[in-house]
């Protein structure tokens, strides 16, 4: 998909628009697709609409995109019940061309961890402002069991990071967040892999170990693809 450069800068909805029906080209017909969360993911659930007669349904991985799946028709069931899903199509707060991402500004990071986990093909899709050299900008979501949440603010601060609590936010689970500023995350997986040994949490929104697989950047000139070597 190309634009013209004539035509005036395109709103960073509509970037994430040429996204969204782009990676309609990655699913699979006669499938359960597994479906993220948050701004861009909700404008390919509008685009898999379109071809919801083509696959089985989808597996959400948060309350809202299973409300949005289901307001256009679509199918959703649980995952426990479908098993490995062919691909996973969802966005992200930052990612790097090798496939590391931040996400869970939405607060949907466990789930969509989750998904992740157990689809065979992960698609992020993103609008050009989100790719980055190194993560750590966008504040890194933590999600944390309520008894544990000092215990984790203090090793998060003993770790370089500043934690504040997401005010006012509970999660699909239950749980609380912490938002890390002041990360320089320049090996992301030892991140993700020490964060994640924290007694209480329930997972860092670092997708490093299991990152994505194709990205897709909506740009002025178009939508680039990168195919992630690993």
């Amino acid at each position: 998909m190309r634009f013209s450069e004539t035509e005036p800068a395109m709103t960073q909805d509509e970037l994430k628009q040429a996204v969204a029906r782009d990676a309609i080209a990655h699913v699979v017909d006669d499938a359960w697709i597994g479906v993220g969360s948050g701004s861009t993911a909700n404008f390919f659930i509008d685009e898999l609409a379109k071809i919801r007669h083509r696959i089985k349904g989808a597996v959400a991985s948060s309350v809202k995109t299973a409300e949005r799946l289901k307001s256009h028709g679509i199918p959703v069931d649980e995952l426990n019940n479908v098993g490995p899903l062919p691909v996973y199509v969802d966005g992200a707060d930052e990612v790097t061309e090798h496939g590391a991402m931040i996400k869970g500004g939405g607060g949907a990071l466990t789930r969509e961890k989750i998904v992740a986990a157990a689809s065979r093909k992960f698609v992020c899709i993103v609008d050009g402002s989100k790719l980055v050299d190194v993560l750590g900008k966008f504040p890194l979501p933590v999600e944390v069991i309520p008894m544990a949440r000092s215990y984790v603010a203090r090793e998060l601060v003993r770790m370089g990071g500043q934690p504040e609590l997401r005010q006012g936010f509970t999660t699909d689970n239950g749980n609380v967040i912490l938002d890390v500023r002041n990360l320089k995350i320049l090996d992301p997986v030892k991140l993700e892999t020490e964060i994640n040994q924290l007694a209480g949490v329930v997972t860092v929104g670092l997708f490093a170990r299991r990152g994505a697989d194709t990205i897709l950047i909506g740009g002025e000139n178009g939508v680039r693809r990168i195919d992630v070597r690993r």
